[in-house]
């Protein structure tokens, strides 16, 4: 049985900073492709950031210099560090493994980010 299990989300000032973690289960986590997504209310799911099995990373152009996506194949982990955030970023984090050219993609639970005053 597949699980993913988000941690670390909150409410924080803008400014402020959060570290997101995915514990993962039940996969050969090395050779997925990570990610990190979100929903805010009335938009659609958007990637945030991911990281591939060799560390390659990609990110949305809005978070770039702010957040950091790492990864820990020896511990199954996956963090986003989340610097200077704004409230825009307000939405639930969800994390997501995904194989690249199989059909095996993966949600979390999703958790909460509230950026505010």
């Amino acid at each position: 049985q597949v699980q993913l299990v988000e941690s670390g989300g909150g409410l924080v000032q803008p400014g402020g900073s959060l570290r997101l973690s995915c514990a993962a289960s039940g996969i050969v986590f090395s050779i997925y492709v990570m990610g990190w997504y979100r929903q805010a209310p009335g938009n659609q799911r958007e990637l945030v950031a991911r990281i591939r099995s060799g560390g390659t990373t990609t990110y949305k152009d809005s978070v770039k210099g702010r957040f950091t996506i790492s990864r820990d194949n020896a511990k199954n982990t996956v963090t986003l560090q989340m610097n200077s955030l704004k409230p825009e970023d307000t939405a639930v984090y969800y994390c997501n493994a995904n194989r690249p050219g199989w059909a095996n993609n993966y949600w979390g639970q999703g958790t909460q980010v509230t950026v505010s005053a």
